[in-house]
């Protein structure tokens, strides 16, 4: 998300009057071609994924139901289960996610795409200066800034499993909709679902957010499909 931030100012640690945030997301940027699960594994999956809310680590009372300006809550990723991605070491992804994740970059650099991580992690205070304070910097009404960042608490960048990706060789394109019309997302649309990555934003997405073809997220193993499948099927079973 963000895709109005600069480059320079994305790839700098963030400032602010608050507490430092945590972990390692200094990339401020902010993906649903849905994965073909296939087989009776994955609808028993979703089935099962129905049939009781998802409580956060802090707090069992909030459920997964629960949505604000469109978008669901997640709860952050411990410090001591993220990987970086990137060379400066300042992207971090969830283990599983980070390991399929750098054998995708692997796999496209022999097909002569760059795929280039430009944010993973990110914390709550993280996402709290995004929305809060540049929303006040632009003069805009939180349900305007939900079209392109999630509230604080809201944001799949906060499990892990989320990515936003670019290509090595347009760096214009970055955090833009013209990401779409690049090498790299063409092989993505491709080849992600090889790797368990899905886009979560697509065009007339459900959850009403922006469209994002630079915004990704793993779903390769039970964590991360509970993560993300558990909550939209929940959400969509408790709409009115």
């Amino acid at each position: 998300m963000d895709q109005d931030i600069p480059v320079a100012e994305r790839l700098q640690p963030i400032t602010k009057s608050k507490a430092a945030p945590r972990g390692g997301g200094w990339a401020i940027a902010s993906a649903i071609v849905l994965v073909g699960l296939g087989g009776a594994g994955a609808v028993w999956f979703l089935n099962r994924a129905t049939e009781s809310p998802i409580a956060t680590e802090t707090d069992p009372t909030v459920t997964s139901t629960e949505n604000l300006l469109g978008h669901l809550p997640y709860e952050e990723a411990p410090l001591s289960e993220l990987e970086p991605v990137s060379a400066d070491g300042q992207i971090k992804l969830r283990r599983a996610a980070a390991e399929r994740f750098r054998a995708m970059v692997a796999a496209a650099q022999q097909e002569g795409v760059v795929l280039m991580p430009l944010s993973g992690f990110r914390s709550k205070q993280d996402q709290d200066y995004l929305f809060f304070e540049v929303k006040e910097q632009r003069a805009q009404r939180a349900s305007e800034r939900a079209l392109v960042s999630a509230p604080p608490g809201y944001s799949e960048h906060h499990t892990g499993y989320a990515i936003d990706i670019g290509d090595g060789a347009r760096p214009e394109t970055h955090l833009k909709e013209t990401f779409e019309e690049t090498p790299a997302f063409r092989w993505l649309k491709k080849n992600a679902a090889r790797f368990s990555f899905e886009l979560s934003f697509p065009r007339n997405n459900p959850q009403g957010v922006s469209y994002e073809p630079w915004h990704w997220r793993f779903v390769g193993d039970r964590h991360s499909l509970q993560t993300f499948y558990k909550a939209r099927e929940l959400r969509q079973r408790n709409q009115p």
